[in-house]
């Protein structure tokens, strides 16, 4: 599948549910969220057949994302079910890792490829700050696990948030000397109701650059990565930048994003949705809607004037 403006669409990122274990304060409100009743939310059976019908129309390359992914009931069947979808030759997943530990195991024999795991700060008590219930201790030992299964390349998600953790960038990066491991700086973007505080706290990713200045440019083999890639000098693993603020990277954008809601998005930044869920229910062909909806994905997303989406990230997914 193509855009209006050439671009290759293959990349679905499904979003299995709106709940979360944890309530990160740049992702869940403090007053929490309005969470959606269950006959909203697309089943197993309905997320599969929306699937294959993105695979059908040329998509291979599925991302399992939520709220938080392992707290949605009979996740293993839905990842062997997507896995056993002839065409999807790469099935990964974004989790906080809390739950990894009990997981990892079962979802690599399910068919799940590799993880990206959100992990922004290594230390025990910003952590808990961060989170508000989460236990570092819990993410540490998920990831040992995800090794231990095959789960890898492991990719480390790491949201930038000034006077937080930009302390500890260089430490994230050695990581990268002796592991075959993938440390993801993200810029903090600004969305639903927090995004006022997120525009606080935000930071460029250049202040990585300017940390570790002995960091190497690299080449990456997808082009249509978000990230720019770099190495310390004889290191096993990497860095990515991921830059949707201080550098926009839409003209590589290759993805679409279906909501737990069965809203289809053609980009993260936009509000427009279409409901594809109810067209499922009213036995209708999504086939012309996914197509149609694709044809008109912004050339780009506009952030500059403050225009911001309404949904919370934990409803659209990661």
């Amino acid at each position: 599948m193509f855009d209006s403006y050439g671009r290759k669409i293959n990349y679905l990122r499904i979003s299995v549910t709106d709940l979360c274990n944890l309530r990160c304060k740049y992702c869940m409100p403090e007053k929490g969220i309005d969470k959606m009743w269950h006959k909203e939310i697309l089943t197993l059976e309905e997320i599969e057949a929306i699937t294959e019908s993105f695979v059908e129309l040329g998509v291979d390359k599925v991302r399992i994302t939520g709220g938080e992914p392992l707290v949605r009931k009979n996740i293993l069947k839905l990842i062997d079910g997507i896995g056993k979808i002839g065409g999807v030759n790469d099935l990964a997943m974004t989790t906080n890792g809390i739950l990894l530990k009990d997981y990892a195991k079962d979802l690599k024999n399910a068919g799940l490829n590799r993880l990206n795991i959100s992990l922004d700060t290594l230390n025990e008590e910003k952590y808990s700050q961060i989170t508000k219930v989460g236990k570092l201790k819990d993410v540490l030992q998920g990831i040992e696990a995800a090794k231990k299964s095959g789960l890898t390349p492991i990719k480390l998600n790491v949201v930038l948030i000034k006077d937080f953790n930009e302390n500890e960038i260089e430490d994230f990066i050695n990581l990268t000397k002796y592991e075959d491991i993938e440390i993801r700086f993200i810029e903090l973007m600004p969305i639903g109701t927090l995004k006022h505080w997120s525009s606080n706290k935000y930071i460029s990713n250049d202040t990585v650059l300017e940390k570790m200045p002995e960091l190497i440019e690299i080449e990456s083999a997808d082009i249509s990565s978000p990230a720019r890639y770099y190495k310390l000098p004889n290191a096993k693993g990497k860095v990515g930048l991921i830059n949707p603020i201080s550098c926009k990277f839409c003209e590589n954008c290759n993805r679409i994003r279906l909501t737990a809601d069965g809203k289809l998005k053609s980009c993260l930044h936009s509000n427009a949705e279409v409901d594809l869920k109810k067209l499922l229910r009213e036995g209708k062909d999504i086939k012309t809607v996914i197509t149609d909806t694709i044809k008109s994905k912004p050339k780009e997303h506009e952030l500059e004037n403050g225009n911001y989406i309404n949904r919370e990230m934990t409803a659209i997914g990661g």
